[in-house]
């Protein structure tokens, strides 16, 4: 079976590469990674044009299609893949759990984690509720904080649905973290809780030695709101 033209896509990526776009990209993201210069809005279009003549991957090819645009320098390659995921997701079988991670752990940065934690973490995790203690226990305890960074945001999205219990278990791990990407991301998923329960999470801060940060982040809505 043929395979995924990741030639064409890369050749069609370039050719609406704008390098003004590309330097402030690039320091907007702390030099971290190289850019193309396309920007969001240009980038969907971009692969809009490409699916209109070209499939999508097999899903026994996935994992060498998502491997292969993880390895480009350009970081508008891994935004291709995660939103390629994402119309896949829910297709996933458990062990696909091991691409989840790959992305985490590899070009590690607050703008693909944060889209992995919310919209593919989160969505496997409402199709495979059972395996959420094991892989969250293995992810909030790791020396990657990345992976307790996803650990603690996987449940941002689910509102009434999420785990008060575990959401607790996972602040209490990390809560005195010095990483200042841990501290926001304590604050920023009580802060969307609070929008559901604010009575929890008043309770929730209040009872819990939290740093400024994580404090202030969680308490915006509830103080915008006077709830």
């Amino acid at each position: 079976m043929e395979r995924f033209d990741l030639k064409t896509l890369e050749e069609n990526f370039r050719e609406n590469a704008n390098p003004d776009n590309a330097f402030f990209m690039k320091k907007y993201m702390k030099d971290k990674f190289e850019f193309l210069g396309i920007k969001s809005p240009e980038r969907r279009i971009v692969t809009r044009n490409f699916f209109t003549t070209h499939s999508r991957p097999d899903k026994h090819d996935f994992e060498y299609v998502l491997k292969e645009l993880w390895g480009y320098k350009e970081r508008e390659f891994q935004y291709f893949a995660m939103e390629l995921v994402e119309k896949f997701i829910k297709k996933f079988e458990p062990g696909d759990i091991e691409l989840l991670e790959f992305m985490i752990v590899n070009k590690s940065w607050w703008d693909t984690v944060d889209f992995i934690a919310v919209n593919l973490v989160g969505e496997y995790f409402s199709n495979f509720p059972g395996l959420i203690e094991q892989i969250n226990k293995k992810w909030i305890l790791s020396e990657n904080m990345w992976l307790n960074r996803t650990a603690l945001l996987f449940q941002l999205k689910y509102k009434n649905d999420l785990d008060t219990k575990l959401l607790k278990q996972n602040i209490l791990k990390c809560h005195d973290s010095k990483e200042f990407f841990i501290r926001k991301a304590i604050g920023w998923v009580l802060r969307e809780y609070s929008k559901t329960n604010p009575a929890w999470v008043l309770e929730f801060v209040n009872s819990t030695t939290l740093s400024p940060l994580s404090k202030k982040e969680a308490l915006k809505w509830i103080n915008k709101h006077n709830v």
